[in-house]
């Protein structure tokens, strides 16, 4: 079993930054953790989950929602099993809770058929 674990969400006016981070544990070898496809999702409520950012393993391929291209950076630390997701010039239709994910294949991470889900962390961009 993998549990992952956000922090960084928070209060931030329009147009500032927020550095958000997903751990992952578990039951199981850092080997396998360390080759789970990661990103980030987002929802607000009464709307649905909406991707934001994949990362695959190897950090060698990225993908990033339309919406926050050129603002939203995705990176991760394999050695300390830790995906990011740096988020400058933020707006208030940034306001969402972020949810990380995990799964063994990028293209089912990206549609939202993700193994493993966070608990997710408040973000809200006031205007």
């Amino acid at each position: 079993q993998v549990q992952l674990v956000e922090s960084g969400g928070g209060l931030v006016q329009a147009g500032g930054s927020l550095r958000l981070s997903c751990v992952a544990s578990g039951r199981t070898s850092s080997t396998y953790l360390s080759s789970l496809e990661m990103g980030w999702f987002r929802q607000d409520p009464g709307t649905e989950r909406e991707f934001v950012a994949a990362i695959t393993w190897t950090g060698s391929v990225i993908y990033y929602a339309d919406s926050v291209k050129g603002r939203f950076t995705i990176s991760r630390d394999n050695a300390k099993n830790t995906v990011y997701l740096q988020m400058n010039s933020l707006k208030p239709q940034d306001t969402a809770v972020y949810y990380c994910a995990a799964a063994n294949n990028i293209r089912f991470l990206r549609a939202g058929e993700s193994n493993y889900w966070g608990q997710g962390t408040q973000v809200t961009v006031s205007s």
